[in-house]
């Protein structure tokens, strides 16, 4: 069972909704019965990258929703991409690149060339190539604008130096944005001023790849990269020198919403495997599911799951349309994992021992639902910016 369906399937069959959102909604149902949890688990062990998964995906046109009908994509917003991650998500299927890949491309298409989106997006329509996301510094952490790897001027194109930590599945992937400084920071000075946004080929002279030891029962790894005097020209500039804040949160805020639905329907997945669990467990010859104790706690986390799903889904929507969504992208990735560590934790919970069977699936969907609480941006900086930019209070840091 999977009790992300009704939500899923209101979502994408109401009236205001597209024929395209019925398709994907009925195609990725279909997808995720051939490519399930299972798969996704064998390629965690076999260390290896969801290239059928991957391929197929291509096949049926997925990797080009979220692209514009006038660009060769299939239309569908950020919204689409959002209804794509339910679906794999809610099936035990947390794929992070189709995430890095979707919102890297995004502000390509809004501050890009024809020559760049034909040279960078275009490729990633059909599934051959893939994007990762370097922003995040060992030194600087949520701090973006303190930033230290820097972008300057050569022979008439930009040699980046530099290193990024925390870049996800960046072995997968054959391009890259990166976030650099072009213009030194300057205490006094606007923090705004100085950030450019890069896109470079993975495999570039100079760039160069650590795994870091994180464990999150998945395929895709986390990386430390370096720049090393990696040359490129000027078309790996997306929009202006300098001015690049704008540009940049044409990725962060899809960021934040793609990271919500993948933790809201990995919340459902987990729901959905202790449904059947707590029917069946009768130790005391009732179903344990019959209790309110445990009855309560999982109703509670659909209530939190579904109500995060619906900001994402507004905030997509609002976003396609040209809007400020800055605080409610925030607001659906706080709520999203919110959401989903409250499933999880139920899920292990009701397993009872068998909830730390890494057998019975339950404690391996555990840390990447916890590592949403602290990336891509952590619980307590989203408050702050609550906080602040919502509730008017002076800022706290």
């Amino acid at each position: 069972m999977n009790v992300s369906t009704n939500a899923m399937a209101a979502l994408a069959g109401s009236p205001e909704q597209s024929e395209l959102a019925r398709h994907v909604a009925d195609t990725m149902a279909a997808l995720t019965k051939i490519y399930d949890r299972g798969y996704f688990l064998t390629c965690w062990r076999e260390q290896r990258f969801e290239a059928e998964l991957w391929s197929r995906m291509g096949e049926l046109g997925l990797f080009s929703v979220g692209v514009p009908e006038e660009q060769g994509g299939m239309g569908g917003g950020l919204a689409g991409m959002v209804q794509v991650l339910d679906g794999l998500s809610s099936a035990g299927l947390p794929t992070m690149l189709y995430s890095l890949t979707c919102f890297s491309r995004t502000p390509i298409l809004r501050h890009g060339t024809p020559e760049q989106i034909e040279r960078f997006v275009k490729p990633t329509m059909s599934g051959e190539k893939k994007i990762a996301f370097a922003i995040t510094e060992p030194d600087a952490g949520t701090n973006t604008f303190r930033i230290a790897t820097k972008a300057t001027p050569h022979k008439g194109g930009w040699r980046l130096n530099g290193a990024k930590v925390f870049t996800s599945a960046a072995n997968h992937a054959e391009l890259m944005m990166v976030i650099a400084r072009t213009r030194p920071y300057t205490p006094g000075a606007s923090r705004r001023e100085g950030i450019s946004v890069f896109v470079i080929d993975t495999n570039h002279p100079g760039v160069q790849m650590t795994p870091l030891n994180i464990e999150l029962y998945s395929p895709e790894q986390q990386f430390q990269v370096f720049f090393n005097d990696v040359d490129v020209g000027p078309e790996a500039l997306i929009g202006p020198e300098g001015q690049g804040m704008e540009t940049m949160f044409d990725a962060l805020n899809p960021e934040r919403l793609l990271s919500a639905v993948l933790c809201i329907g990995v919340g459902d997945f987990a729901l959905a495997k202790t449904i059947d669990y707590v029917k069946q467990r009768a130790p005391f010859g009732r179903p344990i599911g019959a209790y309110q104790g445990v009855q309560h706690p999982m109703a509670r986390a659909k209530a939190h799951l579904d109500a995060a799903r619906l900001m994402t889904y507004y905030s997509a929507h609002a976003f396609d349309a040209g809007g400020n969504v800055a605080a409610t992208a925030n607001m659906a990735k706080y709520l999203g994992a919110q959401a989903s560590v409250e499933a999880v934790d139920a899920a292990i919970q009701f397993h009872g021992g068998y909830g730390f069977d890494a057998d019975y699936d339950v404690i391996t969907l555990w840390p990447i639902v916890r590592l949403f609480k602290v990336a891509p941006l952590n619980d307590e900086m989203i408050l702050n910016y609550i906080g602040e930019h919502v509730l008017g209070l002076p800022k706290s840091y």
